[in-house]
């Protein structure tokens, strides 16, 4: 049986506890609000951090470091989501306290604050990580404690965990495709790959060089550098003797700022289109970093764009900026990160418990119908089924949504022959 879960955001009323967003005023979830609250012996059989009257959760992302740039905004989300739930009487009629680490851009540094969540801190749930290196130091961890991570960060895919909740795109959903798009629509038949030397870029441009070729196209030059690099004009050099259709770029964190800046000095004019570009890495938060002007004609295969014109992410862009500021931007990554908390909630009322064995058993068939991307669903492979978009990026840091899927595609984390 699906369980549906929809958010409506209210006006404004007054602020909550000095500085709190106007919080929805209707909630409708499948287990009614004013149910009488379950003891703490019936929902917590496994010695999880759950009183009579609260829930611990973790969340675990990179505040501090090169990443800091991409992170912030999961942090804000998955903040923002915890809010608006504990406004709404909680989970179970439990209100959500949680307990914040910071990566630090360190992977080593994520398992070990993780396994302080699970082991030390007993959090019921997990909202964390960003790159896919963070995500693999974690794994072990959550398998071996029997944990949950909400994982919001599109990535390459060839993975699947009962311990983790995917909740962006892998590969099939955002690379394949944004390829097909860029040789259909723009006629592209030479690309340039460069990526952040770790796992993946590496995995996700291994995908696209397959893809590339079995479409008879050409790979023209492949490049990685260090997380942090600032210092790309050689590589520049490179892409323009080479004269690629595309550059498909997977550069990630604070060094996003440094290469789209020399690009432009280098005279790459991205809105001419000769190279054209095509990022899965650049999302809102990092244009807010790079500058505008920098990325102007750039494109992007994602899933979600702030930009996105429906009265869900009108109302979630409102409550965003009310709670986090009139600047602040939000892109994909922290899109996915907000539904996190939402759909644990689904799942946890769903399971009438906070064990991770019946959340675990509960996640497959949530929907989510008012997300801001739109309608979403947890697939069985625990990948949201999910729209495909192409975004242009405009000058005032936006992307205008110019290409979407029809239907939601369902995840597919091991598409055949891209292993």
């Amino acid at each position: 049986m699906k369980t549906r879960t929809t958010l409506f955001f209210s006006r404004p009323r007054r602020r909550l506890l000095a500085g709190l967003i106007a919080l929805p005023a209707v909630l409708a979830l499948s287990t009614p609000l004013m149910a009488a609250k379950p003891a703490t012996s019936e929902v917590n059989s496994t010695g999880l951090a759950v009183t009579d009257d609260t829930v611990k959760v973790g969340i675990l992302h990179s505040i501090t470091g090169t990443m800091a740039i991409s992170e912030t905004g999961s942090v804000q989300a998955e903040k923002l989501a915890i809010e608006q739930i504990n406004a709404q009487g909680g989970v179970l009629g439990r209100k959500i306290e949680f307990i914040q680490e910071d990566g630090a851009s360190d992977w080593p540094t994520f398992a070990e604050k993780s396994r302080k969540l699970l082991v030390n801190d007993k959090a019921a749930a997990v909202f964390g990580c960003w790159t896919s290196a963070s995500r693999k130091a974690v794994l072990p961890v959550f398998e071996q404690y029997n944990g949950m991570l909400y994982y919001p960060t599109f990535y390459e895919g060839l993975e699947q965990s009962p311990n983790v909740i995917y909740t962006g795109q892998e590969a099939t959903q955002q690379i394949l495709a944004g390829i097909d798009w860029v040789v259909r629509e723009k006629g592209a038949k030479s690309f340039y790959l460069l990526g952040s030397d770790y796992i993946w870029p590496r995995t996700s441009n291994k995908i696209a060089r397959k893809h590339i070729e079995k479409k008879g196209l050409k790979v023209v030059g492949e490049e990685y550098y260090p997380l942090g690099h600032t210092q790309f004009n050689s590589v520049i050099n490179k892409i323009k003797l080479k004269k690629p259709d595309v550059i498909y770029a997977i550069v990630v964190g604070g060094s996003n700022v440094a290469f789209y800046k020399q690009l432009k000095a280098a005279g790459i004019d991205l809105t001419e289109e000769k190279p054209l570009l095509l990022t899965i890495s650049v999302t809102e938060d990092e244009i807010l970093g790079i500058g505008g002007g920098n990325v102007q004609g750039a494109y992007a295969s994602m899933k979600y764009f702030q930009s996105l014109d429906n009265a869900n992410n009108d109302a979630f862009v409102k409550a965003f900026k009310e709670r986090w500021g009139d600047d602040i931007v939000i892109g994909d990554v922290t899109q996915a990160a907000y539904l996190g908390p939402w759909l644990w909630k689904a799942a946890v009322e769903k399971a009438g418990s906070f064990d991770i064995d019946k959340v675990r058993a509960a996640s497959p068939g949530i929907e989510l119908t008012t997300a801001p991307e739109g309608y979403v669903r947890i697939h069985e492979n625990h990948h949201l089924w999910s729209k495909t978009r192409i975004g242009h990026a405009k000058a005032n840091g936006q992307y205008e949504v110019v290409y979407e899927t029809k239907e939601l595609m369902e995840p597919n984390p091991f598409p055949e022959g891209y292993k």
